[in-house]
């Protein structure tokens, strides 16, 4: 069966950084585009990110470009977000979701238990 688990999150102060995993399981990982979603308390989701798997192209919601940086290791079945210059803000639950094909935008069909971010002083 598809499980996705997520790791890496943690309490970090504005300005810092971090990095996410996902690891992947129960399917074959290289064929399907990957996703980042959050969730803030209090709000509904949110999606942060997506990458394909043939070439690597990636989407950004736009708060993020230039801070968020997400990569997949397709040998590993896993999928990360560097975080850099992290604010209060992006405090959230993260999710990586599975696309339902190798496209930017693709549904999303399974999720991962999230992991918790927060950011502050």
């Amino acid at each position: 069966q598809v499980q996705l688990v997520e790791s890496g999150g943690g309490l970090v102060q504005p300005g810092g950084s971090l990095r996410l995993s996902c690891a992947a399981s129960g399917f074959t990982f290289s064929s399907y585009a990957m996703s980042w979603v959050r969730q803030a308390p209090g709000k509904g989701l949110e999606w942060v990110s997506d990458i394909k798997s043939g070439d690597g192209v990636a989407y950004y919601k736009d708060s993020v470009k230039g801070r968020f940086t997400i990569s997949r290791d397709n040998a590993k079945n896993t999928l990360y977000l560097q975080m850099n210059s992290l604010k209060p803000e992006d405090t959230a639950l993260y999710y990586c979701a599975k696309g339902i094909w190798d496209g930017l935008g693709a549904p999303l069909d399974y999720w991962g238990q999230g992991t918790q971010v927060t950011v502050s002083s």
